[in-house]
């Protein structure tokens, strides 16, 4: 089978489209035929060799990829709830072989069945953003309805997805990108868009119950704002888990008895999410943005669309074409 694998740290280059053994799978695993994929940042980043936090887990050679969307070929002798030919998507082991790759085995528990009026590219755009943003603005912000709720790097992969959580529990969803994703954003479902770079937050102090972010900038001066726009006892979630939030940030937090955490606090619940995910996305609430689709063979060219920072929506590979 043909797979992405990497001998050596650095740039989009270093990704070789290999032949490779077809793996098998252990008992509490599936065996899936992956039709799809996408490009996050976690994979370019572990292809430059990793942050603090990933460079433990990273040995050469190594597969990319944290999304996979497909069919269950076979399924291990401990595994209930799936069977072969059920279309599945999830997130592949980590540290693994990736999902960039014909095939994968990967535990049943990361995988979840597919939203039945959803292609495979659709599917592939979804499980570790929706993991991120459902822990997020589900499991940890309780959003309901009537919340007022910001997110900052809304239009990103994980962003886009807590717009849409976040307006399909009833919020009023606040988010800010740059300008030219403005439109992006209101077809999502929000209500107010914010230009990052410019516009003034004045008129949003202390009106807000949640802040999300989701922005890809380690910037200590947006989580201290995030602190002054929240109601007393608001929640701020952060998904920059390379970087603790600052005790001067919890200061200005525990001034309005608010909260502030990283996304995976307490674990990250595959199972839930994914179906969580799947009903809203087949209750019409929730859609998977695509920016653009890359066959396997230009993985170089996605990831450095991926690295401008300046898609909308996700960058998806077509590992093999939908019959």
């Amino acid at each position: 089978m043909k797979a992405i694998r990497i001998h050596e740290f650095g740039g989009p280059e270093v990704m070789k489209l290999e032949e490779v053994e077809r793996p098998t799978h252990k008992a509490d695993e599936l065996l899936i035929k992956v039709y799809a994929s996408s490009v996050n940042p976690a994979d370019y980043i572990i292809r430059q060799g990793g942050n603090e936090l990933l460079r433990p887990f990273l040995k050469l050679p190594l597969g990319l990829g944290l999304d996979a969307a497909g069919i269950v070929e076979a399924v291990g002798s401990d595994v209930t709830g799936f069977k072969p030919g059920d279309k599945v998507y999830g997130v592949p082991n980590f540290p693994g072989d990736g999902a960039y790759a014909e095939y994968i085995a990967a535990k049943a528990s990361q995988f979840a069945l597919m939203p039945d009026n959803i292609t495979f590219n659709e599917a592939g755009a979804l499980p570790s953003c929706a993991l991120i943003a459902w822990n997020g603005i589900i499991d940890m912000g309780k959003v309901k309805a009537g919340d007022r709720v910001l997110i900052h790097g809304a239009a990103g992969g994980v962003g886009n997805l807590a717009v849409q959580f976040a307006k399909a529990k009833g919020a009023y969803v606040i988010g800010t990108a740059s300008p030219y994703n403005f439109d992006f954003l209101k077809d999502l479902g929000a209500d107010e868009t914010i230009d990052y770079k410019n516009q003034d937050f004045a008129d949003y102090l202390g009106t807000i119950n949640m802040v999300f972010n989701a922005s890809p900038a380690r910037d200590e001066h947006t989580r201290l704002l995030s602190a002054e726009l929240l109601t007393e006892g608001g929640i701020f979630i952060c998904t920059q888990l390379d970087k603790p939030i600052e005790p001067e940030v919890h200061e200005a937090l525990a001034k309005k008895q608010a909260t502030g955490s990283l996304v995976g606090g307490g674990g990250m619940a595959y199972a839930s999410s994914l179906s969580g995910t799947t009903e809203l996305v087949e209750q019409g609430k929730v859609k998977a943005a695509i920016g653009k689709v890359y066959p396997l063979a230009r993985v170089a060219e996605a990831h450095r669309e991926s690295e401008t920072k300046h898609a909308s929506g996700k960058i998806v590979l077509e590992i093999r074409k939908e019959n």
